[in-house]
């Protein structure tokens, strides 16, 4: 039997910067990111920024079932893109590695359906949201176009995903996360959802009672004197 009921589930969304530290320098420090970011065993894990190298090996190291989808195809094989871009992690990313969005989840949660939709307007670089239909609670996870000097773009991605989750979820309690390139302020036309956060990562949550959004501070994600990701990652309890 699926968890849930009356379980509270604690929902983690991370933009991983394809394994960089902040601020970047040669390594890849991928692995020990996903090794953080499940160690405490959450429910759901929504990553972004994901290199495609990376993906087949998920699993074995977060011990949760993946799904994703490819949000950027690489120039080169994917095991050849991964060798060179850790030649050097900071300088060479998804152009020759790839991108993927995924959602990791813990055992117990089963996916029984996966779904992906484009969400920009025919960009250079593509923007997706994918998302996973369990027994009782659907999630989504979403990599926004990141344009600050015109936050319409972005926003108009993320009422794509809303409409694209909705649709799916039907009468299911529904969690939309990921990397939103918006702050609130950007963020209108959204109703019914959870509070957003104060920055650009969010987790939005319909249909259960959700905590506030709570942030990583700077020391959680600090390894050998580095901080993981230029992102922090953020969560919410639901349930």
């Amino acid at each position: 039997m699926e968890r849930i009921g009356t379980e509270t589930l604690l929902i983690r969304s991370w933009n991983l910067f394809h394994g960089n530290a902040w601020p970047p320098d040669h390594r890849s420090h991928l692995h020990r990111m996903i090794r953080l970011a499940t160690a405490d065993r959450p429910d759901v894990l929504c990553l972004q920024e994901v290199p495609l190298w990376a993906l087949p090996r998920l699993e074995r190291w977060s011990g949760m079932t993946a799904c994703w989808t490819v949000a950027r195809q690489p120039w080169l094989p994917d095991w050849l893109g991964g060798f060179i871009t850790r030649l050097h992690n900071g300088l060479l990313r998804s152009a020759i590695a790839g991108q993927a969005n995924a959602i990791l989840l813990a055992p117990g949660l089963h996916s029984l359906e996966h779904h992906a939709v484009r969400i920009d307007e025919g960009r250079r670089e593509p923007r997706h949201c994918h998302a996973v239909r369990t027994e009782r609670l659907l999630v989504a996870n979403l990599h926004a176009t990141n344009d600050f000097r015109d936050p319409v773009i972005p926003a108009a991605e993320v009422v794509r995903a809303e409409a694209f989750v909705m649709r799916l979820a039907g009468d299911l309690p529904c969690v939309l996360a990921g990397d939103f390139n918006l702050y609130p302020k950007h963020l209108v036309g959204l109703s019914g959802w959870s509070k957003l956060g104060t920055g650009i990562d969010h987790v939005l949550v319909r249909g259960l009672r959700a905590s506030s959004l709570s942030v990583w501070p700077e020391r959680r994600r600090r390894h050998n004197g580095r901080v993981l990701s230029d992102h922090a990652p953020v969560e919410v309890t639901i349930g």
